[in-house]
């Protein structure tokens, strides 16, 4: 059931989901591979890079009323041992070099396995949460505002 659903959910993306995807897409970004609405557990991510174990999920207006159950998603994504961004659909349009920034900064942090606090194996290191991620406050090098070396830009 949640892999017809999910074949749905590819077939009828949001435009917001359509573009990041071109990005993110035939290991285009970052060399990683991405993978499109993929059911985990009981939930369908919108992208996920399994290697990076990082979860990108894409929000509209909807998950403003969402956001308990979106909370409880997360939690649950993380205790799986994958880090969650969300960006809401605007910031992919009005800050996109923002989000894409955001994301390639995440992919260079190793996913080195963590304790498992469900099996007693230590504290548990917040690795992400369900708030939205604000890529704009630092500087962004793809606007002029610092140095990089590599980088999206360069993947695209």
């Amino acid at each position: 059931m949640a892999r017809e659903f999910a074949r749905k959910l590819r077939k009828d993306m949001t435009d917001a989901e359509r573009w990041l995807w071109y990005e993110l897409k035939a290991r285009r970004f970052a060399a990683k591979k991405f993978r499109r609405q993929v059911p985990i557990g009981d939930y369908i991510v919108d992208f996920v890079c399994f290697e990076a174990k990082l979860i990108v999920e894409l929000d509209g207006g909807q998950h403003a009323w969402l956001m308990e159950q979106d909370n409880i998603r997360t939690a649950w994504l993380n205790s799986q041992g994958f880090r969650v961004m969300r960006f809401w659909n605007y910031q992919v349009f009005e800050e996109s070099d923002a989000v894409l920034e955001t994301i390639w900064n995440a992919l260079r942090v190793d996913p080195s396995p963590q304790p498992s606090p469900t099996r007693g194996e230590g504290a548990r290191e917040e690795v992400g949460d369900a708030t939205h991620v604000d890529p704009s406050p630092q500087p962004s090098p793809t606007r002029g505002e610092g140095a990089r070396q590599d980088g999206p830009a360069g993947h695209r």
